[in-house]
């Protein structure tokens, strides 16, 4: 998908995008439209339920005297609300709205009222990013699809009232995108195709954009004493691995912020076997080893001016005769022994060793974890927000105001001693399950255990990683939630 930035003038001719306020107020150039078509614009409004709230559009086919094939008109809402993510979202339904009229491509003429939140050039530059999110699409494996199927718009030009503006700012929003992308690539391969050594190489190629990557095997981080970590891969044929990014934007002599992420490429459950119905998600289990892919991609695609790790532990949780049992005891590489009562609750094993390496290898000014780590969250939030568990105000506070900013909501969860105390057990340092209540609380309580006082969050991305409809900016599948709320949390806390 071709986004391109031009003044704000009418086309000759093709697909038109204009706009309305939430008093059904045409914009300057929705007027411009509307007088060129002889008034073909302010008919079809009477006639229609349209009233420019949000959401709101009407598509017109070959209008007046036919100079355009079609004019879509978009409902902005109340001017004084239309921000960063207004824009956003109204360039992704623009070109929801294309698609859906075999449009191959468009202008979008975004003039906005006085007293809007955001600047024409700003807000054209959103709009741009908007479309270019909405424009994703898995398809890699159809081979036959029916036409009417198949998006169909190729290029969308955006009238801004200063296009160069508007230029410059896409560009690092441009670079975030394909971070995002790269997220929601990940996500939706299936776990034939994308395993712990193939998902590494697929971080291996940030290489190209100036990361610097080293991928540690099953001999190293045994010699590691990643007990816990290989004890989840240890049914499966495909190795495990432990994949290590750092981009270097910030200077010699400046600790680097670190993310963690759990990379499951496919969780069956091992020994704990889930139930059939619905397993085939759990493809979707690396996701957040995905979110930090894409993160690192997304830094080093901008030049972020900061140090960053990334950091996934990559496993494929299978039963065999070679699997973790219920009852097994691992060391971990922090030296503290776990009972595995529920090999289903592997991805805190995993993140253990990973959170472990990071901290004592790195020395990070601060960790945050990804991980779609329980359902326990998704009954709790839903699909709406992440959890957020923090052991430090400043940090939660800095991740949730990120989230807000890009609309990837965040809602903070309680951490206590009551719940850590769940994980106790009389042969070991802990189990690695608290029992049915708080059981996203106390998976959190058992990630603490391995980050001693370094500021620390945890995201767990359940119920954000996969979505079964469409948004404006987010199409149906996977969301790659996440990466643009640690580049926000980045970009304004850990740069400079």
């Amino acid at each position: 998908m071709k986004i391109r930035f031009d003044d704000l003038t009418l086309p000759e001719g093709g697909a038109i995008v204009i706009t309305a306020a939430k008093d059904g107020s045409l914009s300057g150039s929705a007027v411009a439209v509307d007088k060129a078509l002889d008034g073909a614009v302010g008919r079809a409004l009477a006639a229609s339920r349209f009233k420019g709230n949000v959401g709101d559009q009407l598509v017109l086919h070959s209008p007046g005297d036919g100079k355009f094939d079609r004019v879509v008109l978009l409902g902005l809402g109340n001017p004084k609300d239309f921000g960063v993510l207004a824009a956003q979202k109204a360039g992704g339904r623009a070109l929801a709205a294309l698609n859906g009229t075999g449009a191959k491509t468009a202008t979008l003429l975004l003039d906005l009222a006085k007293n809007a939140e955001i600047g024409g050039g700003d807000a054209a530059a959103h709009a741009g990013f908007g479309a270019l999110l909405r424009s994703y699409r898995f398809d890699k494996y159809r081979t036959k699809e029916e036409p009417e199927q198949k998006p169909t718009m190729r290029r969308i030009v955006i009238g801004s009232p200063n296009a160069a503006a508007s230029r410059k700012a896409f560009k690092p929003l441009e670079k975030v995108a394909g971070g995002v992308f790269m997220t929601r690539d990940l996500v939706s391969e299936p776990a034939n195709i994308l395993y712990p050594e193939t998902l590494a190489e697929q971080g291996a190629a940030l290489r190209e954009l100036g990361v610097e990557v080293e991928i540690l095997d099953e001999d190293a981080m045994r010699e590691l004493g990643m007990g816990a970590l290989l004890g989840v891969g240890q049914g499966s044929k495909r190795e495990s691995k432990l994949l290590v990014m750092q981009w270097k934007g910030g200077g010699a002599t400046k600790d680097p912020v670190a993310f963690v992420g759990k990379g499951v490429t496919f969780d069956t459950g091992g020994i704990s076997i889930k139930s059939a119905a619905g397993m085939e998600d759990m493809k979707w289990d690396m996701g957040g080893a995905g979110v930090v892919v894409g993160l690192m991609k997304a830094l080093a695609g901008r030049k972020a001016k900061c140090n960053a790790v990334g950091v996934a532990g990559l496993v494929e949780n299978m039963p065999s005769g070679n699997a973790q049992r219920p009852g097994d005891i691992v060391t971990s590489m922090s030296g503290q022994t776990i009972e595995v009562l529920n090999t289903d609750a592997e991805g805190r094993l995993v993140l253990a060793d990973a959170l472990w390496y990071t901290q004592d290898r790195f020395k990070p000014q601060l960790m945050v974890n990804l991980a779609t780590l329980t359902g326990a969250i998704i009954i709790a939030l839903g699909s709406e927000n992440c959890g957020l568990f923090s052991n430090n105000d400043e940090l939660a506070e800095r991740i949730m105001a990120a989230g807000k900013a890009v609309g990837e909501h965040a809602w903070r969860m309680p951490l206590g001693d009551g719940y850590d105390k769940q994980l106790n057990t009389d042969v070991a340092d802990m189990k690695n399950i608290g029992g049915r209540e708080a059981g996203s609380i106390t998976a959190a309580q058992f990630l603490q255990r391995f980050v001693n006082d370094m500021p620390w969050a945890h995201l767990d991305i359940a119920g954000v990683t996969w979505t079964k409809k469409n948004a404006a900016t987010v199409p149906k599948g996977g969301t790659g939630f996440g990466v643009q709320m640690l580049n926000r949390l980045v970009e304004e806390n850990y740069e400079g």
